[in-house]
């Protein structure tokens, strides 16, 4: 999910920006929880491998202590690159194969700024998406604004 973003540009825009670098650590930091805090790969096993010691100062640890080796840092760190690799891959296939889902979705926004579980659900069944039950005709459709009247009561200008 956190990679749905840059993909898209990828796909859609052929642009990468700088917009999913947050996405980016958040991906890393949980695939780093994974591997080091809850023992979540066949490689490494059930094993805390890194805890957060010392004083807490602006919700950040001041010191982090590792009880690992450099061999074992390395392999840390490729179970991590490896997961991040394939979960990137599995995003990237499932936009790549729903392109023409995520058009109809960008379509149905374009139209009428806001879409349902029922209008996805169409979408997704390779339907063209129901009008939002709230929906009317003269709501998508934009009125010139009235001319604000003077305290006269005729309509205001402006030059």
């Amino acid at each position: 999910m956190l990679f749905g973003g840059r993909i898209a540009e990828e796909v859609f825009m052929n642009q990468m920006t700088t917009g999913a670098s947050n996405d980016f650590e958040r991906a890393t930091a949980i695939a780093r929880d994974m591997v080091t805090r809850y023992g979540m790969t066949d490689e490494l096993g059930p094993m805390v491998y890194a805890e957060n010691e010392g004083e807490v100062f602006l919700g950040r640890s001041v010191t982090k202590t590792t009880s690992m080796s450099e061999e074992t840092m390395r392999k840390v760190d490729a179970v991590i690159r490896r997961i991040i690799d394939e979960q990137y891959s599995i995003a990237r296939k499932l936009i790549e194969d729903n392109k023409d889902k995520m058009h109809s979705m960008a379509q149905a926004l374009l139209e009428w700024e806001t879409i349902d579980s029922e209008q996805i659900e169409d979408i997704m069944a390779g339907k063209p998406p129901r009008p939002p039950k709230d929906w009317t005709p003269s709501a998508s459709k934009s009125t010139p604004p009235t001319p604000p009247v003077s305290p006269g009561g005729a309509a205001a200008t402006t030059a």
